[in-house]
């Protein structure tokens, strides 16, 4: 699905100079009533070397408010970003709610590219172009307005562009070698991105395209396809009412006879003599492990899921003594911030992505959108349901990326919970633990319950499995985790690279 613009306009210095004072003026206006909204705006401009793909975002850059935009041109990842998922640096870049990311170089860039210089299959392609619908699809489900150009010019047209650029002193620096190949490459490049634009181009987030000859035509036709667009999303929010609350939290429940929590044998426990032997074994171990890790340049992540007064901070803090703390971070996850509110929920996640060779240990995640945002209502029935696979697919980017990957729900009974919400009372340094939100969750336990089966069903896969934790006894959760962690990250080192 394509929106092609006038193939062949050109237009005159005089109208350019009438018509652009009023597009100006009303995209200035347009985002004084985004930045309002509760939407992102994504403007991409790409297309063939030469067609003036830096000259377009410079002039919307003078055109617009600062404030409320902000331009990222990617070229080749840097160290730092080839250490982490590819689609991490671009996470990292979405604009908050009420603002633009206008983007030279994105997602599409290196699939297309790579594919033309025959580094990667027509197989490989497809995949990485269906990771690309996927995460358009992702961030137009939560909102976002993505509005994606496509700057043609035809083989001498794009010629005589490079050839112009090098014969002055000022532009030549922005002819590269690359530009050169690619212009050889012409026929190629144009049917593989012919090939990109039809699989990527929906009904969400459709290609326009745009000839890129006449540099007045070029703008005008972008800034007012932008303003067109805006506006038209604006006009639409006004209309929708707000989906944030849902008014039925969530489905009816549905009593099961039998259920993976329901299996555990929350009796298994540790004497605290066998308990101390194992907890310096594990530690041990996962010292050495974690050294080599490090210096292998393998990462890992954890994910601690679990009832209130589970033992998950305890089981943390047994595991990371045996680390380098310069390789490690602990992340626990409260309510978002304001800033975190205004980006799509899995952003402040992709933040943390480790490095190669550390460690994230995360003390609640992810899994909040389909446990207390689900239960509590703070996302609506689509938004939680839609969550199943959009975690399933950021997990799979991670271990794609050879990123260690561990989620560990920790389980207890109801009667051991309150029996630790009272002991914590007792003890000084542990009463800010207990809310009386903590009572309160107690009341929806069946609703919390039957989440958590939902969400291992359907969140535990070949690539990022769950480890059910029987907690009860806390000696036996935390030489679980550990001799857990110890096993998977002696599997991963043993693997070949």
């Amino acid at each position: 699905m394509f929106e092609v613009a006038e193939v062949g306009n050109r237009i005159s210095k005089a109208e350019f100079k009438e018509k652009v004072p009023a597009l100006r003026i009303g995209l200035l206006q347009a985002q004084q009533a985004l930045s309002k909204s509760d939407f992102p705006v994504l403007i991409l401009i790409s297309g063939v070397d030469g067609a003036g793909k830096g000259d377009t975002l410079n002039l919307l850059n003078e055109w617009m408010d600062p404030r409320y935009l902000r331009a990222f041109a990617f070229g080749a990842p840097s160290d730092e970003e080839r250490e982490r998922p590819e689609y991490w640096r671009f996470w990292r870049s979405l604009p908050p709610k009420g603002s633009i990311g206008l983007y030279v170089g994105s997602w599409y860039s290196d699939p297309i590219a790579q594919h033309v210089r025959e580094e990667i299959s027509e197989a490989e392609l497809d995949c990485r172009l269906h990771r690309v619908k996927s995460f358009e699809r992702t961030l137009v489900d939560d909102g976002a307005l993505i509005i994606k150009f496509w700057l043609h010019l035809s083989r001498d047209d794009q010629k005589q562009r490079l050839k112009a650029l090098e014969q002055s002193e000022e532009t030549a620096w922005r002819v590269t070698e690359q530009d050169r190949k690619h212009l050889k490459l012409y026929d190629r490049f144009r049917s593989i991105a012919e090939r990109a634009l039809r699989e990527t181009s929906t009904g969400e987030a459709p290609w326009i395209i745009v000839e890129g000859a006449d540099a007045r035509y070029r703008n005008l036709t972008v800034g007012q396809h932008i303003l067109e667009r805006i506006n038209k999303r604006l006009a639409l929010a006004e209309q929708k009412p707000n989906p944030s609350v849902d008014p039925s939290p969530h489905d009816p429940i549905v009593p099961r006879a039998n259920t993976l929590l329901g299996s555990l044998d929350l009796g298994k426990s540790l004497t605290k003599k066998h308990y101390k032997a194992e907890l310096d074994k594990y530690q041990a171990r996962l010292g050495r492990l974690a050294r080599e890790a490090h210096h292998r340049k393998l990462s890992s992540l954890l994910v601690f899921e679990g009832w209130d007064a589970a033992g998950k901070g305890g089981i943390i803090r047994r595991i990371v003594p045996a680390m380098d703390a310069r390789s490690y971070q602990v992340i626990p996850i409260a309510a978002p911030t304001d800033e975190e509110r205004a980006h799509h929920y899995l952003w402040r996640f992709w933040r943390h992505v480790p490095r190669a060779g550390n460690t994230v240990i995360y003390d609640r995640s992810w899994y909040g959108r389909v446990l207390v945002e689900r239960v509590e209502g703070f996302a609506n029935h689509d938004q939680w349901m839609r969550a199943f696979a959009e975690i399933n697919d950021f997990e799979e980017q991670l271990t794609e990326s050879d990123i260690l990957l561990l989620k560990f729900w920790i389980h207890i009974d109801k009667d051991e919970q309150l029996a630790r919400f009272e002991a914590r009372r007792q003890v000084p340094w542990k009463q800010h633990k207990i809310t009386e939100e903590d009572y309160r969750n107690r009341e929806q336990w069946a609703a919390y319950e039957h989440a958590v089966v939902d969400m291992v069903e359907r969140t535990s896969t070949e690539y990022a499995p769950w480890t059910l934790v029987e907690g009860n006894d806390k000696r036996h959760a935390r030489i679980t985790a550990l001799r857990t962690f110890c096993d998977r990250l002696e599997s991963a080192l043993a693997k070949p690279k």
